[in-house]
């Protein structure tokens, strides 16, 4: 049998010495957090290979040295409210919701397979803070704004104005922004009404297909 648990210790170690992983919140969130369970089962055996793996209907997992920088970027308390943009397979809520264990994740994807796979995926985590919602994610999720933090897991040609509204006097937000082939990880903050932008580089992302994303 596969020792999942060795590998998952070993990515996170490694996470921790190419400067991905810095803070003991995010650090333990991914080592409890099994991505083996939140792949095709097919594909389980590469579940702890820093890439991106493919999930179904054009879409992927992100490659954990992504998922690590973002959630570090998102800078969690315990209590944080956060919106997702993409749930995907739900791994990246996941980690979200294990590094926030007091707060909540609102995560919404506009697949209705892949929202199955993502709730199928936490139930069997037992993960009880992350609500998966059908829907449009470019347009947030107004019922439960504003939101302390905002994630999108998916590519932008900017940053979409529903989002910015939703996000909470102090909050951060982090997107992707750019074309469909490169794009830069964009943090922004919400100070006093005033939105300060900040760039941590480029990556690369599935593109966010909503109203005020790719049409």
């Amino acid at each position: 049998m596969m020792d999942f648990v060795a590998k998952r210790r070993r990515l996170v170690e490694c996470l921790v010495s190419e400067g991905y992983l810095r803070s003991r919140r995010v650090i333990d969130a991914m080592l409890g957090v099994p991505r083996e369970l939140f792949v095709p089962e097919d594909a389980r055996a590469g579940a702890y290979a820093d890439c991106p793996m493919p999930i179904g209907f054009g879409q992927t997992i992100s490659a954990p040295h992504m998922v690590a920088l973002m959630t570090e970027l998102l800078g969690l308390e315990d209590d944080s409210v956060v919106l997702e943009v993409g749930s995907g397979s739900g791994y990246q809520a996941a980690v979200i919701a294990a590094a926030a264990p007091d707060g909540f994740v609102y995560s919404v994807e506009r697949i209705e397979s892949l929202a199955d796979f993502a709730r199928d995926n936490l139930a069997s985590c037992k993960i009880r803070n992350v609500e998966v919602v059908s829907g449009d994610g470019t347009l947030g999720y107004v019922r439960k704004a504003p939101y302390g933090r905002i994630i999108v897991t998916a590519a932008a040609p900017g940053v979409p104005e529903s989002l910015l509204g939703q996000l909470s006097d102090g909050g951060r937000l982090l997107i992707p922004v750019g074309d469909r082939f490169l794009q830069d990880l964009v943090e922004v903050r919400n100070e006093g009404g005033k939105f300060v932008e900040k760039h941590h580089g480029g990556c690369v992302f599935v593109p966010l297909i909503g109203e005020e994303g790719w049409k």
